[in-house]
């Protein structure tokens, strides 16, 4: 996972920023991973946001279209499910905000 600390290949751990679409944009921290289904061919990506007071002010719990910046790229992604920490969850079909790899070494 791409942190300010280590590089691994599954994902991205780090600052990003939420925009709402509105106007309205949070400066979040968040985790994400994502994965190839091979049922539909598409790349799945998901993650939560580190609780965020402002965030749960603008959002009380409730599910929004926000799109992702991370320092790597940006994407379309539906902030949905808060868990029981407050952190909600993010998660987007198609290109990712983060690196992915995308050949193998042998």
């Amino acid at each position: 996972m791409t942190t300010t600390d280590h590089d691994d290949d599954d994902g991205y751990r780090g600052p990003a920023t939420l925009d709402l679409g509105d106007g309205r944009t949070f400066e979040v921290e968040v985790t994400l991973r994502g994965y190839v289904e091979p049922l539909d061919g598409r790349y799945h990506w998901y993650g939560r946001v580190a609780v965020h007071a402002e965030l749960e002010a603008a959002l009380g719990g409730k599910r929004a279209q926000a799109v992702v910046v991370t320092p790597q790229a940006g994407a379309v992604g539906e902030l949905s499910d808060v868990d029981p920490w407050g952190r909600y969850r993010i998660a987007g079909t198609s290109t990712p905000p983060f690196a992915v790899l995308t050949e193998v070494s042998a």
